[in-house]
């Protein structure tokens, strides 16, 4: 999608591969994850699903974290989506959105990783996911306002998002 312009241009599938409409999200600050089930990070759906609840107990309905499920990596992601939602659930607790499983890298990388990576390049401008579990961060106007590497807990991102939340647009 090489006209798109902000995050809320984009459609992603959910887990039953319905189209979800990124401009229902618009004017909230969104955390976008690329996750794994079966990754030495995984464990972060704890730190994830706290912060969730956290930013969202200030900031009702005005914070929304997306997971997005890869396989790419170590193939540390081989279910279904409804494997991965159940496991998320069971084990984790987790109660944001995990959407249905993407490529992040490659030819058939997801048309929103494609942008999420262009608008913010790694470490030394390279426009790919190193791991699961790297964070992007979306201010309320649709623009990339912070990238972090999957060592990054997601619990030290609330300051960051607090932030962006009282941002005047």
């Amino acid at each position: 999608m090489a006209s798109a312009t902000s995050f809320y241009d984009f459609k992603p599938l959910n887990k039953t591969g319905a189209e979800v409409p990124l401009e229902d999200y618009k004017g909230k600050v969104v955390l976008v994850v690329n996750t794994a089930s079966k990754c030495s990070f995984t464990p972060q759906f704890a730190g994830l699903e706290k912060l969730w609840k956290s930013v969202s107990e200030k900031h009702p309905d005005n914070f929304v974290i997306l997971g997005f499920p890869c396989n790419q990596f170590g193939g540390q992601d081989p279910g279904s989506n409804d494997e991965i939602q159940e496991f998320c659930q069971v084990n984790y607790g987790v109660t944001f959105p995990v959407m249905g499983k993407v490529d992040v890298n490659g030819d058939d990388a997801s048309p929103l990783f494609q942008w999420l990576k262009a608008e913010k390049p790694g470490l030394m401008g390279l426009k790919r996911v190193k791991w699961n579990f790297e964070k992007f961060l979306v201010g309320k106007d649709g623009a990339v306002k912070g990238r972090w590497a999957s060592t990054t807990k997601p619990e030290s991102l609330e300051s960051v998002i607090l932030a962006e939340l009282a941002a005047k647009q």
